[in-house]
């Protein structure tokens, strides 16, 4: 008897994990906006995308905002080449290329090739508040879910924002996605009670609010750090058990977690 409930103790852990599609990575290490920086690639390209994936990152985050004629693409800034991306169809903006000669990247192949050969890394993507509207956000995110469930990649994605109200319309249309919170303005207790499953700060924020850390840990809360370069910066939130920590130097990083495991 003991032996069967073990067993199926087993199972019912094991089909929980196939049913949350859970991609499994021994690290903490977050991408930020791709690994770019060693290979001198462009941000938020595909080829840093698919560098991080290679690489067995944790996670490879992007940012994504749409464009006038309502097409989602990866970019930091709000302007592309001087050009607003809000306010610019897509064909005018993807005359320019990026530096690699990739045309301005669309979410969807981003998601595509994301997910190619991948058993390790999430796909980390921040979606930009709307310069124009707060109803202009709502939409965005619409459209990002939408997009998701079309590519069936609900397992890869983890949804980060500033716009707390974009997080709020992701899990009012979706209450089992991964969301996490930018903006350092709320404390964990908070983000646990709207259903929010990360704190994904500044790492002064940490810094001068440590026990935040205790409190993220009690409520269940996932603690992420950005950006974090430095050696120093990267040591602390090891000792304090971050769960991931957002960098633009993936190798760094890497190679002080297998130093610490005596690799």
């Amino acid at each position: 008897m003991k032996c069967i409930i073990i067993l199926s103790a087993v199972l019912l852990f094991s089909c929980t994990s196939m049913k949350q599609g859970k991609i499994p990575a021994d690290n903490p290490v977050i991408a930020h906006r791709g690994a770019f920086k060693q290979l001198n690639l462009p941000e938020n390209s595909i080829a840093s995308l698919k560098h991080a994936v290679a690489l067995g990152c944790a996670g490879t985050e992007f940012d994504v905002h749409m464009t006038a004629d309502n097409v989602l693409v990866l970019n930091h800034d709000h302007d592309y080449f001087k050009l607003p991306i809000e306010k610019t169809d897509y064909a005018a903006l993807n005359r320019h290329k990026l530096g690699n000669g990739e045309s301005l990247p669309l979410l969807k192949d981003a998601i595509q090739e994301g997910m190619k050969n991948n058993k390790t890394t999430k796909l980390i993507c921040e979606i930009k508040p709307s310069s124009i509207s707060k109803l202009r956000g709502q939409q965005m995110a619409e459209k990002v879910l939408a997009l998701v469930k079309e590519l069936k990649a609900e397992k890869y994605m983890v949804y980060i924002s500033f716009d707390f109200d974009i997080l709020k319309k992701i899990l009012a249309l979706n209450p089992h996605a991964n969301t996490q919170y930018l903006n350092g303005d709320k404390s964990p207790l908070e983000l646990k009670q709207a259903g929010i499953r990360g704190a994904d700060y500044h790492y002064d924020i940490f810094r001068k609010n440590p026990g935040w850390i205790k409190m993220a840990k009690d409520h269940n809360i996932a603690l992420n750090a950005w950006t974090v370069n430095d050696a120093e910066g990267m040591k602390w939130l090891l000792d304090n058990n971050f769960e991931y920590i957002t960098t633009n130097e993936p190798e760094e990083l890497f190679r002080i977690i297998d130093e610490r495991r005596g690799k």
